[in-house]
C-alpha cells in the first residue's frame, strides 16, 4: 500500500469536503434566505399578521375562535386541544372508522345548533373535518356563508354586511384551476372586530 497515494487521496477528499461543507451548508441557505428576505419578505417571516405593532398571528396557521361573534376554522387534530402548530398532524382515521363517523355525526349536530340550521340544509365537509395539518386557515365559501347570520346577529350587523366581508376575504382558485375558492378565517375576523366594536 503506498502511504503517500493514501495521504494525497485523503488531503482531496477532506479538502472537497471543506469546499462542498462551505458552499452548501454555509453560502447557498445564506444565498436563499437573502433572496427569501429580499424577494417574499413576508412569506418567508412566517406570514405574521399584525395589529398594530402586535403579532397576532400568522396567515398561514389556524387559531380556535369559538365565540359566535366570529368564524369558525376547521376541526383540528393538532395537539391534545387542536390548532397546536408544534404538532401538526390528521387524526389518520379512515373512512371506514367507527370514531371518524362518531366525530363527524357529533360535529355536523353541533354545527347546526350553533349556526341554526335546518336538518334539511347540507353541511360542507370542511365544518366538520379536520384537515390534514390540523392548521388550515381557510373555509369553504359555502362554510362562511352558512356561519355568516350567527355572526351578524352576534356583532349587531346586517347579514348582508357580513356577506360583503366574505366577498371581500374571498381568496380565488391558485393559479386560476387549483383547489377551490377560500376565506381565511383570521383574516375575516380581524377585519370585522376592526370595523364592529361591540
Amino acid at each position: 500500500m503506498n502511504i503517500k497515494a493514501l495521504i494525497k487521496d485523503f488531503r482531496a477528499s477532506a479538502v472537497v469536503t471543506i469546499i462542498l461543507g462551505t458552499v452548501l451548508c454555509g453560502l447557498y441557505p445564506l444565498l436563499v434566505w437573502g433572496i427569501g428576505q429580499l424577494a417574499f419578505h413576508d412569506q418567508a417571516n412566517g406570514s405574521l399578521v399584525r395589529r398594530g405593532a402586535k403579532v397576532v398571528g400568522s396567515s398561514l396557521i389556524a387559531q380556535n375562535f369559538t365565540g359566535e361573534r366570529y368564524f369558525h376554522p376547521r376541526p383540528s387534530e393538532a395537539g391534545d386541544n387542536g390548532y397546536d402548530a408544534a404538532s401538526s398532524n390528521a387524526s389518520n382515521l379512515g373512512p371506514l372508522s367507527k370514531k371518524l363517523h362518531d366525530e363527524v355525526k357529533t360535529r355536523v349536530e353541533a354545527y347546526r345548533s350553533e349556526n341554526d340550521l335546518p336538518p334539511a340544509v347540507k353541511v360542507p365537509a370542511d365544518a366538520v373535518t379536520a384537515s390534514g395539518s390540523g392548521l388550515d386557515t381557510d373555509i369553504s365559501v359555502e362554510n362562511a356563508q352558512l356561519q355568516a347570520p350567527r355572526v351578524a346577529r352576534a356583532r349587531a350587523m346586517s347579514v348582508e354586511v357580513v356577506r360583503r366581508f366574505i366577498a371581500r376575504f374571498t381568496a380565488g382558485r391558485q393559479l386560476g384551476f387549483l383547489g377551490e375558492p377560500r376565506v381565511n378565517v383570521l383574516l375575516i375576523n380581524l377585519a370585522l372586530d376592526k370595523s364592529n366594536k361591540k
